[in-house]
């Protein structure tokens, strides 16, 4: 089952949110805990379906297409800040009754998960934080994403070719990665000369510079509930950074996943549930 549910978000923008299982069948005074996932720049909230699945045994998982991706509204003109994707999060917690939830965020949805929940504790239970950064990455690194948005062979003609560009041809891929070029899939849609993404990458490099010249430890102190660094081993969160951002988090707790980069919860799915649902069921215990 796939349902999908419209969120108004901050400024009047509409999202699109999706469950993609029953969620667990409870009684009037026991409602399933709530969980909602954000996915990173580019992304879509189709990357979670196989965590929401299981999620969904025993939570309420709902994941959001972040303003500008996915089917959720991209205006032209709208606000691509970190204010903006907060409010969105917030929004989504509140109108479908999540809250107080565990947030789940990759890359850029975990930056939004943890601004939130330093934020609005009342808000957040728990937080995954799944390989993103807290240091600032800086003007050499925006530079080097326009120039890799530059390098796109758009449009793509077929489905097939998308995959082999994302997963063996693209200049940042070092080794064949067969479910780098199945996410990016994912994000791209058939137009009349070929196969384009759903984002404008205008609106991805918009949204990225509102965080990347920063560096975000001081929100990272502000939050109050257990929280879970996971990174891949191949990823671009290094271990030393990763424990650093433990230990500045007032409950922290840190997890890798072996033969995962970026991706960490595409890439290895089975040891990704592995990593996060130890620290799930310690939120849950009675």
């Amino acid at each position: 089952m796939v349902r999908r549910i419209d969120v108004t978000g901050a400024g009047g923008v509409r999202l699109a949110a999706w469950e993609f299982a029953d969620p667990p069948k409870t009684g009037e005074a026991e409602r399933a805990p709530g969980v909602l996932l954000l996915h990173g720049l580019m992304g879509r909230a189709s990357h979670w379906a196989s965590t929401a699945r299981w999620l969904s045994e025993r939570h309420h998982a709902v994941a959001l297409d972040q303003r500008g991706h996915g089917q959720s509204d991209k205006p032209p003109e709208g606000a691509y800040t970190r204010e903006a994707y907060i409010g969105d999060a917030e929004a989504a917690l509140e109108q479908l009754g999540l809250a107080p939830a565990v947030l789940i965020g990759h890359a850029m949805g975990a930056l939004t998960a943890w601004q939130l929940a330093a934020k609005r504790p009342d808000l957040v239970r728990g937080l995954i934080i799944c390989d993103m950064r807290a240091s600032a990455l800086g003007a050499a690194s925006q530079r080097e994403w326009e120039n890799w948005f530059k390098s796109w062979p758009l449009p793509f003609a077929t489905l097939a070719d998308v995959r082999k560009w994302f997963g063996e041809d693209d200049p940042w891929v070092e080794h064949p990665n067969p479910a780098r070029g199945a996410f990016y899939a994912e994000v791209m849609a058939e137009s009349e000369d070929g196969w384009r993404p759903v984002f404008e990458p205008e609106q991805m490099l918009k949204s990225r510079q509102t965080w990347v010249y920063d560096a975000h430890w001081e929100e990272l102190a502000q939050v109050q509930c257990p929280a879970l660094v996971v990174r891949g081993l191949d990823g671009e969160l290094g271990r030393a950074e990763a424990q650093e951002m433990v230990r500045v988090l007032p409950h922290g707790r840190y997890a890798e996943v072996a033969d995962a980069g970026h991706l960490v919860h595409y890439d290895q799915p089975e040891a990704w549930r592995a990593a996060v649902e130890p620290f799930l069921d310690g939120l849950f215990r009675p």
